[in-house]
């Protein structure tokens, strides 16, 4: 069974930072994706930063462009989203996700994801 569990969340004031963590089961490289999406109250999910492990391509949200990234420790098992300069905007529910099939489709879509988190919050005031 396949699990992913986020931690990391919490409230900041605008321009703080936070660091999300993903502890995946398994082999890090059994899954071809793995991706941060976020979910604000009455909005879609989206897509956040999405990894391909075995091409070593991050994509990221234009949005989040130079203040969020996406790494990794193989040997943890752990993916992390370290966001800076965190805005208002951002206040969300973060989830992590992964898949293992063999699609490329850059930040991809919640559809390209099969296993999910239980998402962690993540609030920013002004």
């Amino acid at each position: 069974q396949v699990q992913l569990v986020e931690s990391g969340g919490g409230s900041v004031q605008s321009g703080g930072s936070l660091r999300l963590s993903c502890v995946v089961s398994g082999y890090f490289y059994t899954y071809n994706l793995m991706g941060w999406f976020r979910q604000a109250p009455g909005k879609e999910r989206e897509g956040v930063a999405t990894l391909y492990t075995h091409y070593g391509k991050t994509f990221y949200a234009d949005s989040v462009k130079g203040r969020f990234t996406l790494s990794q420790d193989n040997d943890k098992s752990t993916m992390y989203l370290q966001m800076n300069s965190l805005k208002p905007e951002d206040t969300a529910m973060y989830y992590c996700a992964a898949d293992d099939r063999q699609t490329y489709t850059g930040l991809g879509t919640p559809a390209d994801f099969s296993y999910w988190g239980q998402g962690t919050q993540v609030t920013v005031s002004s």
